[in-house]
């Protein structure tokens, strides 16, 4: 299973694409298939630790 990971807040540079095995899900889960997936606003601020706060 092919994924995207990172470890530590930092530019995105820091991602890195991982081979991993793929999950075995227990009597009561379910192993959902992503095609896609998208980045937004939030995970861009908290990938690079800066949590946008309202006033």
């Amino acid at each position: 299973m092919k994924v995207v990971v990172y470890e530590r807040y930092d530019p995105p540079d820091i991602l890195e694409y991982k081979e991993i095995e793929k999950p075995v899900p227990e009597p009561d889960e379910a192993l959902a298939k992503v095609h896609a997936a998208s980045l937004n606003a939030h995970d861009w601020r908290m990938l690079r630790a800066e949590p946008f706060l309202s006033a």
